[in-house]
C-alpha cells in the first residue's frame, strides 16, 4: 500500500507536471530550432513570440466569453488560438519583412541577427505590456479537473491522491498531435524536404531550384504557430504574465541545445529532460522517505536536492554541462 501511495504521490507532483511542462518547453524549443536550423540564427525574441501570440488568443478569448459562445467542457481558448495563430504569422512576417530580411540579403553574420533578435525581443515586449498589461491574466474557462484528488482517493483507498486538470490533459494531447503533423510535414511533403534540403546545404539547394522566400516564409508561418500553442497552452495551464515568457528563453533555449540545437527530434526530447530534471532535483521527497522509511521515523527537513528557488538555475547548469561534454547535444545537432 505504502508503494502505491508512493507512486501515486510521484504521479501526481512529478509525472503529471513534468510531461506538462515538457511538452511546452517541447513546441517552445521547435520555434527556435527551426529558426536556427533553416535561418541560422539564435531568435531571442522567441519568447516574446510566445507572449505576443498567446496575448491575441486571450484578447479573442475574453470577445468569445463575452459573446457567451464556449466549446465546453474544454477552454474556449483553443476555439480563439487559430485567430491567435493567424495574427501572429502576420506580425512575425511583417518583422521579417521589416528587419530580418535586410540582414538576410545582406549575407549578415548570425551575431548580427541575434543582436537584432534581441531589440526585437524589447520592442515586443513593450507592445505586449503596453496592449494587455504587465500584470497576470486569467482566461481558463471549463472544466477544471477531470480528475479530482478526493475522488481518486475514494475510489481505491490510498492516501495520496490523484488529479488530472484539464489543462493539462489539453497540453499533452495538443502536443502529441502538434509534434505529429509537423513530422509529417517535415519528412512526407515536398516544402518540408525543401525545407529540410535548404538546412542541411544551403548552396545546394538553391542549385536545385528551391525557393530560398517561400521556404523562409513557410519556417516563420510554423514558428509563429508553434509559438502562439506553446505560449497558450503555458499560459492555460499557469497564467498569463507578459515577463514570465522572457524567463522561459533559459530552459527553452536549454532544451533546443541539450537536445542538439537544429534538430527538432532533439528539441522535443530536451523539452522533457529539462522539464523532469527541474521539477526531480528541487521536488521535496519527505512523504515519499516516510513511506519507505521504518514506522516512527521522523524527519525534519524537505528532503530536497535544491530549493524551488534554485529551479531556473537547473536549466543552466544542465546546459553548461551538456555544451563541455557534448557541443552537439545528445541528438547530433543542426539536422531537420
Amino acid at each position: 500500500m505504502d508503494v502505491l501511495n508512493v507512486i501515486t504521490l510521484l504521479g501526481n507532483f512529478l509525472i503529471v507536471p513534468g510531461l506538462t511542462y515538457g511538452s511546452q518547453l517541447a513546441l517552445g524549443a521547435l520555434g527556435v530550432t527551426l529558426v536556427y536550423g533553416v535561418l541560422r540564427f539564435s531568435n531571442f525574441a522567441h519568447g516574446e513570440t510566445m507572449a505576443f501570440g498567446a496575448m491575441i488568443t486571450i484578447l479573442v478569448t475574453w470577445l468569445l466569453q463575452a459573446s457567451e459562445i464556449s466549446i465546453q467542457p474544454l477552454p474556449t481558448a483553443l476555439l480563439a488560438m487559430p485567430v491567435g495563430i493567424a495574427v501572429t504569422v502576420l506580425f512575425t512576417l511583417g518583422m521579417d519583412r521589416l528587419v530580418y530580411r535586410y540582414h538576410r540579403e545582406r549575407k549578415a553574420s548570425p551575431v548580427i541577427f541575434l543582436i537584432v533578435s534581441i531589440g526585437v525581443m524589447f520592442f515586443m515586449g513593450g507592445l505586449i505590456r503596453f496592449i494587455i498589461g504587465p500584470g497576470d491574466q486569467i482566461f481558463f474557462d471549463g472544466t477544471r479537473f477531470i480528475l479530482k484528488a478526493r475522488e481518486f482517493k475514494e475510489t481505491t483507498g490510498l492516501n495520496e491522491g490523484l488529479s488530472l486538470k484539464m489543462t493539462q490533459a489539453v497540453t499533452i494531447v495538443t502536443a502529441i498531435v502538434i509534434v505529429a503533423l509537423l513530422f509529417w510535414f517535415l519528412n512526407h511533403t515536398r516544402t518540408g524536404k525543401s525545407m529540410r534540403a535548404y538546412s542541411d546545404n544551403e548552396n545546394l539547394a538553391l542549385l536545385s531550384g528551391i525557393n530560398p522566400n517561400k521556404v523562409v516564409l513557410i519556417t516563420w508561418v510554423l514558428v509563429a504557430a508553434l509559438a502562439t500553442v506553446a505560449g497558450t497552452l503555458y499560459g492555460l495551464d499557469k497564467s498569463f504574465k507578459p515577463f514570465v515568457y522572457m524567463q522561459l528563453l533559459l530552459p527553452i533555449f536549454a532544451s533546443a541545445i541539450v537536445g542538439g540545437v537544429g534538430n527538432p527530434l532533439g528539441a522535443i526530447a530536451g523539452g522533457y529532460i529539462i522539464a523532469f530534471s527541474e521539477l526531480i532535483l528541487t521536488f521535496a521527497y519527505k512523504r515519499v522517505v516516510l513511506y519507505l522509511a521504518p514506522e516512527g521515523t521522523e524527519i525534519d527537513s524537505l528532503v530536497q536536492f535544491l530549493g524551488t528557488d534554485y529551479k531556473i538555475a537547473v536549466s543552466f547548469i544542465i546546459l553548461v554541462i551538456v555544451l563541455i561534454i557534448r557541443p552537439t547535444g545528445l541528438f547530433r545537432g543542426k539536422t531537420l
